[in-house]
């Protein structure tokens, strides 16, 4: 906070406005976490600091690049990097996906000097054609009335995977045995998902089944500051919410608990 506010200062006296948006990231305390931190987290020993900002101006981040700089010198002990020496302005650019009628780009193909144009799809005519399949969207849940549980956090059900696109991220949840979805589904709402992973900014979440996979699909929308390069985030595709999201606790029949804790399962 320092740094930024002594580059802020540097730069107003050389006629430059203010950051548009700043970023301080302790990597190893958890951060990234959000209400979801570990409570030991406040003990980290071994922390990264990232600091990212936004201007308009290539020469006001300059004044924050220099000011980084005495950081590895002069501030606290212990203190080492910064790699690869002072840091480069980037600029920043925003992927906007659309679709485009395929009419509207014609194709060909060149070989040997001759141009042969490739027909594309025949427009379709209102009413001339069923739409295509959707993903059906899961929005209940199952309750299970007077079976005694005990609460294990995802990893000991499930894998996951996840990742980004635009300013939305996926994840897929597997359940390792199929007798484990039921209390998945029950625990993993898409309002349960939208509150765990509310300190980044998600506006709704979509849950879908996978038949036959013993799986789940989550979409969260609007979650990742802008995603790619346009985002200031450490993980601004998202890669890591899969695992956060297998922190969450899962409340389960004890047997079931025990019997895949002695298969050797994650716990």
């Amino acid at each position: 906070e320092a740094i930024l506010s002594r580059a802020a200062r540097l730069m107003a006296e050389a006629g430059h406005s203010g950051f548009t948006e700043t970023s301080i990231e302790v990597l190893g305390s958890e951060a990234t976490y959000g209400p979801g931190a570990a409570p030991g987290a406040a003990r980290s020993r071994e922390v990264v600091l990232k600091i990212g900002a936004r201007h308009p101006e290539e020469a006001a981040l300059g004044i924050l690049a220099r000011e980084i700089v005495p950081a590895a010198t002069a501030m606290a002990q212990g203190l080492t990097g910064l790699h690869a020496g002072r840091p480069g302005v980037q600029p920043v650019l925003r992927v906007v996906s659309c679709l485009v009628p395929a009419a509207m780009v014609p194709a060909s193909v060149t070989l040997d000097g001759r141009t042969d144009t490739v027909p594309g799809p025949d427009p379709v005519q209102p009413g001339a054609a069923d739409p295509p399949p959707t993903l059906r969207e899961e929005t209940g849940s199952t309750a299970f009335e007077g079976v005694p549980t005990t609460s294990v956090p995802l990893i000991a059900l499930a894998v996951g995977r996840s990742g980004d696109k635009g300013n939305s991220a996926n994840i897929g949840i597997m359940a390792r045995r199929p007798e484990a979805l039921p209390w998945i589904r029950a625990a993993l709402t898409p309002d349960a998902v939208t509150a765990f992973f509310r300190h980044t900014g998600v506006t709704r979440v979509e849950r879908f089944e996978l038949p036959g996979l013993s799986a789940l699909n989550f979409v969260l929308h609007d979650c990742l500051d802008g995603g790619g390069i346009a985002s200031l985030r450490i993980d601004a595709q998202g890669k890591a919410f899969a695992q956060m999201l297998m922190d969450l606790p899962v409340p389960v029949p004890a047997m079931l608990a025990a019997g895949m804790a002695a298969e050797g399962d994650p716990t």
